[in-house]
């Protein structure tokens, strides 16, 4: 199964509230699943949204399946349902379908001689934020919870341009949100170098 044929089969799994399908309709008419996940760093080649999307969601859930984390933290399964889970892990990208434009740069090679490479430009044609933009997306099609908006809102945690004084307060309020910065991170760093 390819990615784009394991995130739509993970979505209809998982996510089944009214405006699901309106949405993955939207989806399917984005770049989405042809999209790399950022222009330089990590899962930039075509594809690479879609594939980051899997993987953000697969480390969210062995995340808030692990037995510490639900009885030292107290996060407990039933407070955080699969749906949940599935809506923020797989779409908490969102906001960068139809970002990248194909380009080209120059870098040295080895030997020093500059090369014309393949990259990606980021051209964003609504600029609303990062997960603010997510948020506002998802929520033209589907209503989402306060934590899961706040988990996708703050999913880069304090990595991201936001006033750490909100983002500390808002990955302490909502456990999904820190738990979502975890995943995303993992993901990142460790799945896709």
């Amino acid at each position: 199964m390819d990615p784009k044929e394991r995130f739509i089969a993970l979505y209809r799994q998982y996510i089944r509230r009214e405006g699901a399908e309106a949405l993955l309709d939207y989806l399917l008419s984005t770049d989405f699943f042809e999209a790399p996940a950022s222009a330089h760093y990590h899962s930039s080649c075509a594809g690479g949204l879609c594939q980051h999307s899997i993987n953000v969601f697969e480390c969210l859930w062995a995340y808030m399946k692990r037995r510490r984390v639900q009885e030292v933290y107290g996060l407990s399964a039933a407070d955080y349902p699969d749906e949940s889970l599935a809506i923020v892990g797989l779409l908490h990208d969102l906001c960068k379908a139809g970002c990248y434009k194909p380009g080209f740069r120059n870098v040295k090679d080895e030997r020093g001689v500059w090369q014309k490479v393949a990259t990606y430009n980021f051209d964003d044609p609504l600029p609303y934020g990062h997960g603010e933009k997510s948020v506002y997306l998802i929520q033209k099609y589907m209503q989402l919870t306060d934590e899961e908006a706040f988990a996708i809102r703050y999913h880069m945690g304090f990595s991201g341009e936001e006033d750490n004084r909100n983002v500390g307060k808002a990955l302490a309020m909502y456990p999904l949100a820190f738990a979502a910065t975890v995943a995303d991170t993992e993901a990142t760093y460790f799945m896709e170098k």
